[in-house]
């Protein structure tokens, strides 16, 4: 069983392991209210890299929304794409003394001032999505996500089965260090050429002039691979525009991709499992908090990479719309 394939299954029974939690902890609280035991009440603040109208976070939210209501959990989630906004909003949340913080952790270095000061407040800070070569150094008490490397490897020996021969990855966001391994780390198992276009994915209409220009320069791209769903719906148009015969594949889902899946516009996708992340990440402060419990072992808690295309994508529809996957 290759290395891929054995994290993918990983992944999975941590999504069955959810499942059956949060079926027993919803069964524990309904009989614990009727016994009359309250919970104790907690704030969580959970600190993303989310750019504004980025679905993406979508998902990651209402997974840390449907913990905090499981566990009556206070949650204030805030976000900023500036590490040094993030770092002012991780600072707000130790003034107010939460008892937990959920971070990303997109550029480690411009946020370990102010980890080490929840640190020292003696708030436990737990890392989700990105930062998974970074978490442990950078002082967090666990990290939930996917494996970045892993989920590159995997895209690039995919584009040599298909018979790619030159792949246009597509950064949205430049010195973002999960998206740079997975740039990076396609490359490394891609036998065909690879190129890289950083784009602005503040800006849907840079987004798309980018790869459309790019596309009308090299008509040797035979593969855009973007590295979130939204960048993947631009990606479309872009191709269109261009009239490349370019297909399309990327990292993560959301609602209109999967539907681009199951139409045939977009090739297959990564999922990391976003809901997942923002469900572990608050769960497991909460655990942390009423019983001192860290999940992993002392490695991250992984919620990816699995591929999803034409084979299994009706079994993640219904879940895209009820807005989960």
């Amino acid at each position: 069983m290759n290395r891929f394939r054995r994290l993918s299954l990983i992944a999975g029974a941590a999504s069955l392991a959810l499942a059956a939690s949060a079926c027993s902890s919803q069964g524990g609280a309904q009989e614990d209210e009727a016994d009359g035991v309250d919970m104790p009440e907690l704030t969580i603040a959970m600190i993303t890299h989310q750019v504004p109208g980025d679905t993406f976070w979508d998902l990651v939210r209402a997974g840390a929304e449907d913990a905090a209501a499981k566990s009556n959990i206070t949650l204030e989630y805030s976000s900023d794409p500036e590490a040094a906004k993030q770092a002012t909003l991780i600072q707000t949340a130790i003034d107010k003394e939460v008892d937990g913080i959920a971070i990303t952790l997109a550029k480690p270095d411009a946020l370990q001032e102010v980890i080490d000061k929840a640190n020292d407040a003696g708030i436990p800070v737990v890392g989700l999505n990105a930062g998974i070569e970074h978490w442990e150094e950078a002082g967090l008490t666990e990290y939930f996500g996917a494996d970045e490397t892993l989920a590159g490897e995997a895209f690039g020996e995919r584009l040599t089965e298909v018979g790619a021969e030159k792949a246009l990855c597509v950064i949205h966001e430049q010195g973002h260090v999960a998206l740079e391994t997975r740039c990076k780390s396609l490359a490394e198992t891609f036998e065909g050429d690879s190129e890289t276009l950083y784009v602005d994915g503040a800006s849907m209409p840079d987004v798309k002039s980018g790869i459309t220009s790019k596309l009308q320069e090299d008509d040797e791209i035979d593969y855009v691979a973007t590295l979130g769903a939204p960048y993947a719906m631009s990606a479309i148009d872009a191709v269109s525009e261009a009239e490349s015969d370019a297909k399309i594949a990327t990292f993560d889902t959301n609602k209109d991709l999967v539907g681009a899946v199951q139409d045939g516009h977009i090739e297959w996708a990564i999922d990391q499992q976003p809901y997942l992340q923002g469900y572990l990440a608050v769960d497991g402060l909460w655990l942390y908090n009423t019983n001192g419990n860290v999940s992993g072992g002392g490695q991250p808690v992984l919620t990816g990479p699995s591929f999803i295309d034409e084979t299994n994508i009706d079994s993640v529809a219904e879940y895209a719309e009820k807005g989960t996957r």
